[in-house]
């Protein structure tokens, strides 16, 4: 997991509708990562992907190499507390 600071794509995720909630984790002995996010359905999931989407450009953040994800995938929410 990057340890630069990604507090951008959260806010940008954040700024959609339907995210109930976005959070980043790493495992500090060997430094892989995990994105956990929560949506209200599919829609709100591709909307908050344009969203972060939209910002990198905006801040140019591709305009440098970052590691990327090696895969993403969409769960569905089956039981929950």
């Amino acid at each position: 997991m990057p340890t630069d600071d990604r507090d951008w794509v959260l806010d940008a995720a954040a700024s959609v509708p339907g995210v109930h909630g976005a959070h980043h984790l790493v495992d500090p002995a060997t430094g892989n990562g995990l994105s956990i996010s929560f949506f209200e359905d599919e829609a709100a999931a591709h909307a908050a992907r344009e969203a972060v989407e939209r910002r990198a450009e905006e801040i140019a953040w591709n305009n440098a190499p970052h590691p990327a994800p090696a895969s993403h995938a969409i769960y569905e929410v089956v039981r929950h507390v």
